[in-house]
């Protein structure tokens, strides 16, 4: 059990250096300006989930990035394929990672609960 761990570990390593690599090479000035932040492979190899930054792109932009990353999929795959020579590769899919918009509006909401409680505080006092 251990063992496929650290394989699947090692092959998210490769991919997350891998990926922004082979990005790099295509024509598109606004794909070779994403940042992937992470990825996660599935149990069997055969998916990837592919984390994009987001944080400097609109809705719009997020949407042709998808869309654009989906149509040169093959691409990303054959450049990972010859560079570490794989056999076949991970299927991605490529999705926008919010949790720092998250994070940051939960520490807005402590922010803000913390306030109120130094409030309360002072009024009782």
């Amino acid at each position: 059990m251990m063992d496929k761990s650290i394989k699947i570990q090692r092959t998210q390593s490769v991919l997350k250096e891998l990926i922004p690599e082979a990005i790099s090479t295509l024509e598109d000035e606004m794909l070779r300006g994403v940042c992937v932040i992470d990825v996660e492979c599935s149990r069997g190899k055969y998916d990837a989930i592919v984390y994009l930054d987001g944080s400097v792109y609109d809705e719009a932009e997020k949407r042709y990035i998808l869309s654009h990353l989906d149509r040169v999929q093959r691409h990303i795959q054959t450049h990972c394929m010859q560079v570490e020579g794989w056999f076949r590769c991970p299927h991605f899919r490529f999705r926008f990672d919010d949790s720092l918009e998250r994070q940051n509006k939960m520490d807005a909401l402590f922010a803000k609960v913390a306030e109120e409680l130094e409030k309360g505080k002072k009024s009782d006092d």
